[in-house]
């Protein structure tokens, strides 16, 4: 089969190859290190446990943004560096970074003067020097009620309306690390770094890697090791053992509820009335996103999931600001949860804790990366990269040549052809002309937003077997191609890759993806040539997934 041939080849690669740099990480760190990296010309490869950006990475809050807030803090250069990331993702990735609008509606009671708001946000479009998607305005009350007629009225002063932008995080991730793979980056899911490896001068020297679907082993060797593990760095800086402590922990959850429910033009931006804690109502199509909760996590990393009192509390910020509407817990269609691997600080309230990263090298040579946000990574990536040089070259490990490159001026795969003048309307229009009239124009926009100018060959290899045009889910635009292209073009090894990340069934679809597990599953089975019971194995984990996104369901109520 094709797909495992792919597998096989990059076993093969590991096995007789040695490597300049060896990433433990698949998330959006270790992506943008493995892009800038290979880029350079250096040697590469990336192991991860489970999926690309299967992690904090695909469980974000999906937008790529300055981080307002972080004016209060006056931590002014994580602000400035963000809204210049911003607008270098704007151009590397339009289809899948776009522009968002933020409403800000000021109370009698919140902690924030309108003016004050005001003078903040001239402050944060300055840091950008002014080239913000748009230029923020201030709505008087009659015009915040009439953009958003279902808030609360009382005690309003009116609102800033201001841009940042929204994306798909998980896709994001996947082609920053599919560019590096064309690049030449040697990239293996689903297997983990079992043992460091160390030469006679007791420095680290590679990784043994074991195939969590076959218990294969290969030892890698290479002249870095960097820890891109977000969460778990912990606990490879210690070898398996948690005994290091670098990183706070904090837990992020959102639910999802149909948009009809609270029809938004633009993003709302509350003041949870319980402790002030700056949260986000998103649009997103047909639906609307709630979130993010920030408290202390102790717990597995691999079983982080929302809990009554998460879901409770989310709930809470709408009833106050958007008092009518009384959503109740029923409604909602899925929640996620992820972890933020900040850089520990004890005695402030997790929300006040630094975004901003730290790069460590251990005594070893073994080379960390934690803390940060989406919107830096690839200045992180190129940053741990310079750091991995210097420690190469300190171990005497000889390189390839170095090229000089700028990743901020390099499209990511999807980008290719897609017009910033026509914001991709020619790639849409090449999309259906490809499609042969065979799939609605909806559908041919919903897979340019999701593959970019990509979205032209996955259409037109749907068109030679008209098999693969046939949707998911009725009503719905996924269709059966994007399981052959998951498969063929995207690293996508598990139901659950395809489900949460290679589409978003897993959170926008009613019942979750669900009723197209069936379909899913016989497809990539043929694809894999899986056996009858890795088919409902690989459903069945799926089945796992949601259910813990639900687990939430079982606790009671506060009264």
């Amino acid at each position: 089969m094709q797909a495992e041939s792919q597998r096989e080849q990059a076993w093969k690669a590991l096995e007789e190859g040695s490597f300049d740099l060896l990433i433990i990480g698949g998330g959006v760190i270790g992506a943008g290190a493995a892009r800038d990296a290979s880029l350079r010309g250096l040697r590469v490869a990336v192991i991860e446990a489970d999926d690309i950006a299967s992690g904090t990475s695909s469980r974000s809050s999906k937008l790529i943004h300055g981080g307002l807030r972080y004016l209060e803090q006056g931590d002014l250069p994580l602000v400035f560096e963000s809204v210049s990331e911003r607008r270098i993702m704007m151009q590397v990735a339009p289809h899948l970074v776009r522009p968002l609008g933020f409403l800000f509606p000021i109370y009698a009671n919140d902690p924030v003067r309108l003016t004050t708001l005001r003078l903040g946000l001239i402050v944060y479009e300055g840091l950008a020097l002014f080239r913000s998607p748009k230029m923020h305005k201030t709505l008087s009350i009659p015009e915040v009620l009439e953009a958003f007629p279902l808030l609360r009225s009382q005690g309003l002063h009116g609102g800033p309306l201001y841009w940042d932008c929204a994306t798909d995080d998980a896709r994001l991730t996947l082609e920053t690390m599919l560019d590096a793979r064309k690049n030449g980056a040697v990239v293996l899911t689903h297997a983990k770094v079992s043992d460091l490896l160390h030469g006679t001068n007791g420095k680290i020297s590679g990784a043994e890697v074991t195939d969590l679907r076959s218990d294969r082993r290969v030892k890698v060797r290479a002249g870095a090791v960097l820890n891109a593990t977000g969460p778990w760095s912990d606990r490879i800086r210690s070898h398996g053992e948690q005994t290091s402590h670098q990183l706070r922990l904090t837990k992020g959850v959102h639910i999802v509820i149909p948009a009809a429910r609270i029809p938004l033009q633009h993003t709302v931006v509350c003041f949870h009335p319980k402790d002030q804690r700056v949260l986000f109502c998103i649009p997103w199509g047909d639906q609307v996103y709630i979130g993010t909760t920030d408290t202390d996590y102790e717990g597995d990393p691999a079983e982080v999931c929302a809990t009554r009192e998460d879901v409770d509390y989310l709930l809470s910020a709408v009833d106050a600001y958007f008092p009518t509407i009384k959503v109740q817990p029923e409604e909602i269609t899925a929640t996620w949860a992820g972890l933020r691997p900040l850089i520990r600080a004890e005695g402030v309230p997790p929300s006040q804790v630094s975004r901003e990263h730290v790069i460590t090298a251990d005594p070893d040579g073994l080379v960390s990366i934690a803390g940060g946000k989406l919107t830096t990574h690839r200045r992180m990536g190129a940053e741990v990269v310079e750091e991995m040089i210097k420690v190469m070259e300190r171990l005497g490990h000889s390189h390839p040549p170095l090229k000089s490159v700028n990743t901020a001026l390099l499209p990511l795969p999807g980008a290719v052809g897609w017009g910033e003048e026509d914001e991709g309307a020619s790639v849409i229009q090449k999309i259906v002309e490809a499609a042969r009239g065979l799939l609605p124009e909806s559908t041919c926009k919903y897979l340019g937003d999701r593959y970019g100018s990509r979205a032209i060959d996955l259409v037109a290899m749907a068109v030679k077997d008209q098999a693969l045009l046939q949707p998911l889910v009725a009503g719905r635009p996924e269709i059966l191609a994007q399981v052959d292209w998951a498969v063929r073009e995207e690293l996508a090894i598990t139901v659950t890759d395809f489900m949460e990340r290679r589409t978003q069934l897993y959170f926008r679809d009613v019942d979750q993806g669900l009723g197209a597990l069936g379909v899913v599953a016989r497809r990539m089975a043929d694809l894999f040539g899986w056996s009858e019971e890795e088919r409902e194995a690989s459903a069945e984990q799926y089945r796992r997934e949601v259910a813990r996104s639900r687990q939430w369901r079982e606790a009671p109520a506060k009264v």
